[in-house]
């Protein structure tokens, strides 16, 4: 067990994953330091202003902006409630550019600096406004650059777990062996991200879905759920769902491990997470423009009893690079939403404070599909 502390290796990952995030967001993003300087900007930043950063920080940002600027009142609301602060249609006059209008978010960080995020409204200055297209994108130019940086570490530790096998007590050997089979799961589901596209296709075999919750509850217990108490509500008599098991488990463990951090932030220590299945009959969706109605009844639904979704975060939730971790790189539910859909199913929630409800649709084997 650890003490909680990352090692370099872990704190290092960390900050290429942030970096990556912040230079790949679709969005214009810019980092205003304590003392008022423009100290980066993304390439989308870049794009919508016409220069890059050297030119843009000649001069101290708020000097850049007009007398009364929403903006920077939205700067220094964020630094005062130490929160992420959000403005709908702001109209924006930067760097000598015409005004635009622009949503607007304003994050403080550790260093005293402030994150400031736009999303350009109506395609001003020419920015490309598909938003949640470009952002898939990037997820996949993140997945080639991360894929060597995890393969390499992944590597060793499936090395040490299988040494461990060879001296633990035989109570502790299954512990051991999961680490190998996570990590050979996590070595396929990077293969994928290497190869993760817009008409990525599961495989379409019959997987018990219930098999795949009972091994998502396996590491969530060995793992972030720890303390924590973890109900299960199964109908036995379920169908098995068409699709690729690896990409089930990672949908269904993301979810699993955002509703148990949900959990422990009460802080109270009555956290609790709720997994539960049934067959929701006449269910159908479409899982994407221009495909037909498809049945999908199997529902899962994940269930905590945490602060709940902020709701600044609610209408965007599944998309790229939207968080409200610290630490967070808002990328486990944009891949959670993309795999769902692949699978030619439909995810949703509600959430307020005390309790959220992620609920997974997906199709079942029938006759038909089995042959």
């Amino acid at each position: 067990m650890t003490n909680g502390l990352r090692s370099p290796i872990q704190t290092e990952l960390a900050d290429r994953i942030r970096v990556a995030a912040f230079d790949m967001s679709p969005d214009p993003a810019l980092v205003v330091s304590a003392a008022g300087w423009l100290v980066a900007v993304n390439e989308a930043a870049e794009t919508l202003f016409g220069q890059g950063l050297s030119l843009l920080s000649r001069g101290r940002f708020r000097d850049a902006l007009p007398a009364g600027s929403a903006l920077v009142a939205l700067i220094e609301r964020a630094l005062e409630m130490e929160i992420l602060v959000r403005e709908r249609g702001m109209e924006i006059a930067l760097f000598g550019h015409p005004t635009f209008e622009a949503d607007a978010a304003a994050t403080p960080l550790n260093d005293g600096s402030v994150l400031v995020t736009l999303q350009v409204r109506g395609g001003a200055l020419g920015v490309e406004r598909g938003a949640e297209a470009a952002g898939l994108r990037s997820v996949v130019g993140l997945g080639h650059m991360l894929a060597h940086e995890i393969k390499n570490p992944l590597a060793g530790i499936r090395g040490a777990a299988q040494l461990l096998k060879v001296g633990v007590r035989a109570e502790d050997a299954s512990l051991a062996q999961l680490i190998v089979d996570e990590t050979d799961r996590i070595h396929r589901l990077v293969d994928r991200m290497e190869a993760f596209s817009d008409d990525v296709v599961p495989a379409q075999e019959p997987v018990n879905i219930h098999r795949v919750l009972d091994r998502v509850r396996a590491l969530a217990i060995n793992g972030v759920a720890d303390g924590l108490r973890i109900r299960e509500s199964y109908d036995p008599s379920l169908p098995p769902t068409l699709g690729d098991e690896d990409m089930l488990i990672q949908i269904f463990l993301n979810l699993v491990k955002n509703a148990a951090e949900a959990a422990h932030a009460r802080g109270d220590g009555r956290g609790e997470v709720s997994i539960s299945t049934a067959y929701r009959h006449g269910v159908r969706v479409r899982a994407t423009s221009g495909q037909p109605l498809r049945g999908a009844p199997l529902e899962v639904r994940i269930h905590d009893n945490g602060t709940g979704v902020p709701t600044h975060l609610r209408d965007h939730l599944f998309e790229p690079f939207v968080t409200s971790k610290s630490f967070g790189a808002g990328l486990g539910l944009a891949l959670v939403a993309k795999l769902v859909v692949a699978h030619g199913g439909l995810i949703d929630f509600e959430s307020e404070p005390g309790r959220t409800v992620f609920r997974v649709l997906l199709p079942i084997e029938t006759e038909r599909t089995k042959g």
